[in-house]
């Protein structure tokens, strides 16, 4: 995986030094509603807990998130995701050496949290709902992850689209001040696309490297595993190992 042209991203007291290896993000869902039903809402000693298993298994980063982001949730808002999010991401701010990346496309969320202790932020809208993150994101030298979500734009073949819209995104970032550097892409698996969609997007990974910043690639026991092997989400572990080994055969740089 020769990625060294995509140089050096630094985050918190750490740097993440692009085709050396894959990393490894780490979720700690801070909801009753998670899709894959490990939500840890308002339980706070279960959360940081979490934090710390993953961090002792080898995690390199904690992504924590007070929103469900499955298909049909109901969102919240900023007042209850922060009640959400905020006492752990103080908590595990002082208690693990790993950086911390808030999972919220709300600017009220994304600013307390990043107060309290994070040091990334990853936008599952890639900048479509608030653009205001990345001034954030310039304001802490925090990493940004860009996703691209399909949920609400209709499409016909889905790798250009992906990439159309991560381009888009990038544009927003870096016209506000973001260094090219902290900028991290997404594709966004399960999110507005369809099984084959998921599938194409995980073989061709490999084509969104044309965007000269590392891809990020979440495929956890989602939908997809279960409608190809016909399993439930607590099933999919050995599904879930097939896609992220692909993903790594195919470049990804960090794996969620």
């Amino acid at each position: 995986m020769n990625t060294s042209n995509l140089g050096i991203t630094r985050c918190a007291n750490g740097e993440f030094r692009w085709g050396e290896r894959t990393f490894i993000m780490g979720v700690i869902n801070v909801t009753p509603d998670s899709f894959s039903g490990d939500g840890l809402a308002h339980d706070i000693e279960a959360a940081v807990a979490q934090g710390k298993r993953l961090a002792a298994e080898g995690a390199d980063i904690l992504d924590i998130g007070g929103e469900s982001t499955r298909p049909g949730a109901v969102p919240v808002s900023p007042h209850e995701e922060l009640s959400r999010v905020i006492p752990v991401i103080g908590r595990l701010a002082s208690e693990v050496s790993l950086p911390l990346s808030i999972d919220t496309y709300k600017w009220e969320v994304a600013r307390e949290a990043l107060s309290t202790g994070a040091r990334m932020i990853n936008d599952i809208w890639g900048l479509g709902k608030d653009p205001r993150l990345a001034e954030l994101a310039v304001e802490w030298g925090a990493p940004l992850i860009l996703m691209s979500n399909q949920r609400s734009a209709k499409h016909q073949h889905i790798l250009p689209e992906v990439i159309s819209s991560l381009r888009t995104s990038m544009a927003v970032a870096t016209e506000r001040g973001v260094a090219w550097e902290n900028i991290i892409l997404d594709p966004g698996v399960g999110f507005g696309k369809t099984l084959e969609d998921n599938l194409e997007i995980v073989r061709r990974l490999d084509e969104l490297k044309c965007l000269g910043r590392p891809i990020l690639i979440g495929t956890s026991r989602k939908s997809m595993i279960g409608l190809v092997l016909d399993l439930p989400t607590d099933q999919r572990l050995e599904g879930t190992a097939a896609t992220i080994a692909i993903s790594i055969a195919k470049g990804a740089d960090i794996v969620r």
